[in-house]
């Protein structure tokens, strides 16, 4: 695990502060209609495991934006700074979310007809398909007919901050500037920059955030010494076996999201699922 970054060096792009911003309803709201160019009449923050809150206990942590319209819609927003891995990492992890929010669904005895309309979203600090867009639609369609879709209403999206920002709504542009670290412009775009500051100077917020990585630090410091205790005995210090294993596995116990894991250990995706596999731990 590396430095543990001071609060005062957060910015929108690290993931504890873009959660806790986008607990503001009106912001949260806002950023999905620039977005999609729709209108909401209102969200709420479905009381799931995949709620908005970030807590840190003897369970869990959860780290999702997960929030619902008054039309039944879901929609999950992450933030993602690194593009993982492999090439297939990034799709792969937006399919996960999508099944995710489709469980949620279905784990409460609905019928499969009963699956929402639901929309994953990732705000990327990068290119995700290098193809210079600053935003990146998917939805099933036809090979053989393009214009023939799924029907299935479910959508990924893919903002790029680094694109060309063609076709996109301003506030949508000021707002990928802003996660670009440049000077907020426009209404909406400042009022995420007073909520980032209110975030900021709450006092409580800023111990949760210091009490939650020197937790992880904790963890990943017994793991990697007993890693290497155990690697000793066994006359062995391979990678992954001897240094992260036991902070992998406790992570897992409590249920932390395989990517957040994952970038916490720089461990590949499919490292972390493999040993959730094997140790008989996926959710």
């Amino acid at each position: 695990m590396g430095k543990i970054k001071a609060w005062d060096e957060l910015t929108i792009c690290d993931n504890f502060l873009f959660l806790k911003v986008m607990q503001n309803k009106w912001i949260c709201k806002r950023l999905i209609e620039k977005i999609l160019s729709i209108r909401i009449h209102r969200i709420t923050y479905p009381v799931t495991e995949k709620t908005i809150d970030i807590r840190y206990d003897s369970k869990s942590i959860r780290l999702d934006v997960f929030v619902e319209d008054d039309q039944g819609t879901l929609y999950d927003i992450e933030m993602q700074t690194t593009d993982g891995d492999t090439p297939d990492e990034l799709p792969k992890r937006a399919r996960y979310y999508q099944a995710m929010m489709d469980m949620d669904v279905l784990n409460k005895g609905e019928f499969y007809t009963k699956l929402r309309k639901s929309f994953v979203i990732f705000i990327c600090t990068f290119d995700p398909f290098t193809a210079g867009r600053s935003i990146y639609t998917f939805q099933e369609a036809c090979r053989e007919n393009s214009k023939l879709t799924m029907g299935d209403e479910t959508t990924k999206i893919f903002l790029n901050s680094q694109g060309n920002r063609e076709g996109l709504d301003p506030d949508i542009v000021a707002f990928l500037d802003y996660v670009n670290g440049l000077s907020a412009k426009g209404r909406f775009t400042k009022d995420i920059e007073k909520e980032v500051k209110k975030v900021k100077e709450h006092k409580e917020t800023r111990w949760e955030y210091m009490t939650l990585m020197m937790e992880m630090k904790k963890q990943w410091n017994e793991g990697h010494a007993e890693g290497k205790a155990e690697g000793k005995a066994e006359g062995k210090a391979e990678g992954i076996a001897t240094t992260t294993l036991k902070f992998i596995r406790n992570q897992l116990k409590r249920k932390v999201p395989y990517q957040q894991i994952a970038e916490d250990t720089e461990t590949s995706l499919d490292e972390v699922l493999r040993i959730a596999k094997e140790s008989n731990m996926v959710y």
